[in-house]
């Protein structure tokens, strides 16, 4: 059944009430965040329930001079407001930073009928959805003070080669662009304020109707031979069959020489950053796992990425933990799953990395991995919605995860803010884009 689009008002109130009522009744998380949490986390049995655990946090906004709270030791002011669903940063060399303003495309065949119906209205009073900005702002700090002074309009449009923008990088004289469906090379000089000259297609990324997991990210090798780009699964837990899963929950290598492109680690339901270990020289990544099977499990990740690995989706998870919902199984593909590194628990929907290295924040936050939570919408009570710092030793996590900003939750759990992407700037500040506070923070240490 596919809800009318004219369906009157008040029987959309009674189908978001009954929504409600199902999926808000039971279900509660048994074990803590923290249990969840770090490289042996506590794993129990799965919870299936009639319809999955919905608990959103509404977006309202940062009321007018309410910021995220600091660790002790930092503090945090806006460095740009009044963006537009601002996702992912780019800290250039000269100092100036990039912002994809970004959305989801246009997907007609993801969460149909009556069910998916509820479930966009759900994820919309969260701040999801709405229409693509397709644009990537340029913010500089002329003066010095920590906040953008200018604002330029780099790119922006499907005319100018953006199509749900995303990941970012540059090297060399060109600006590399992973849209929700290809990967995009741009002639750009340090500076420069505008793009006016075209872009060019590099590889079609999956893509098409359903799209599922929309962000695609990329990063480029420490060589600048390779560009590594992640595409996140077409579902939740391979519902639509592997048909629809192709080239999908995985990173792929894309070779700049040749333009070849060969999948580089698989079985990785949703991956999002990326960033280099300098030791190790290991590329790491956060990744989102899959839902509905109660609100302990199951853990997002941070992990180091291996070549020719597999991690298990969908078939299992954390390693040998088989998903029985996934049919007909692959007990050879499950044998071979790598255990993630480091659990970063259940439903934070870990998004944005960031290595420590050149930053100017004191003690402890010099060695590790800055990470940006998004928050959960499948976990009672929350979990998420705040920016956390995984240290590490000799090239692996080496403690528990470090508060750096909290309070996107305001006291009666609305969303203030939801973080995303984080970088470092030249200045070796902290930089969180925002996507519901529409806003890019910046951290420095107290002084």
């Amino acid at each position: 059944m596919r809800p009318h689009r004219d369906m009157r008002p008040a029987a959309a109130a009674a189908v978001l009430a009954l929504g409600g009522f199902l999926v808000g009744c039971g279900e509660m998380a048994q074990l803590t965040v923290a249990e969840g949490t770090g490289p042996r986390p506590t794993l129990p049995p799965p919870r299936s329930t009639l319809l999955p655990t919905l608990h959103i946090a509404v977006a309202q906004g940062w009321p007018v001079g309410v910021t995220p709270v600091a660790a002790p030791g930092l503090t945090v002011q806006p460095f740009a407001q009044g963006l537009d669903h601002p996702r992912w940063l780019l800290a250039l060399p000269n100092g100036d930073l990039l912002v994809a303003e970004t959305n989801a495309p246009t997907k007609p065949d993801d969460a149909p009928g009556l069910r998916g119906w509820v479930m966009r209205l759900f994820m919309k009073r969260a701040g999801a959805g709405g229409v693509s900005a397709n644009r990537i702002t340029l913010l500089r700090d002329s003066q010095g003070s920590g906040v953008a002074n200018q604002r330029f309009v780099l790119l922006e449009g499907q005319a100018q080669g953006l199509n749900s923008p995303f990941g970012m990088a540059w090297a060399d004289g060109k600006l590399y662009v992973a849209n929700t469906d290809s990967v995009m090379r741009f002639d750009y000089a340090l500076g420069a304020t505008q793009i006016t000259a075209p872009a060019a297609k590099l590889a079609d990324l999956p893509a098409g109707p359903i799209n599922h997991h929309w962000t695609k990210n990329l990063v480029l090798s420490p060589n600048g031979r390779h560009l590594y780009v992640t595409v996140g699964s077409n579902s939740n837990a391979a519902e639509r069959g592997m048909a629809a899963e192709a080239g999908r929950a995985a990173i792929w290598q894309l070779d700049l020489g040749d333009g070849r492109m060969r999948p580089f680690a698989t079985g990785l339901r949703n991956p999002n950053g990326m960033a280099w270990e300098p030791s190790t020289q290991a590329l790491w990544t956060v990744v989102n796992e899959r839902d509905e099977l109660g609100s302990d499990l199951v853990p997002d990740y941070l992990t180091a990425v291996h070549d020719g690995a597999f991690y298990g989706w969908p078939y299992s998870w954390f390693g040998s933990h088989v998903d029985d919902r996934v049919q007909p199984p692959a007990p050879k593909l499950v044998a071979q799953a790598r255990v993630p590194d480091y659990a970063l628990g259940p439903h934070t929907a870990s998004l944005g990395l960031a290595w420590s290295g050149g930053n100017s924040l004191p003690p402890p936050y010099t060695q590790g991995m800055f990470v940006g939570q998004h928050g959960s919408w499948n976990r009672r009570p929350f979990s998420g919605y705040k920016v956390i710092f995984v240290p590490f030793k000799a090239g692996q996590p080496s403690g528990p995860p470090l508060d750096v900003l909290t309070g996107f939750l305001s006291a009666d759990e609305q969303a203030q803010g939801r973080p995303v992407g984080v970088a470092l700037d030249s200045h070796g500040a902290l930089l969180v884009a925002d996507d519901v506070g529409n806003v890019v923070w910046r951290v420095t240490a107290r002084h």
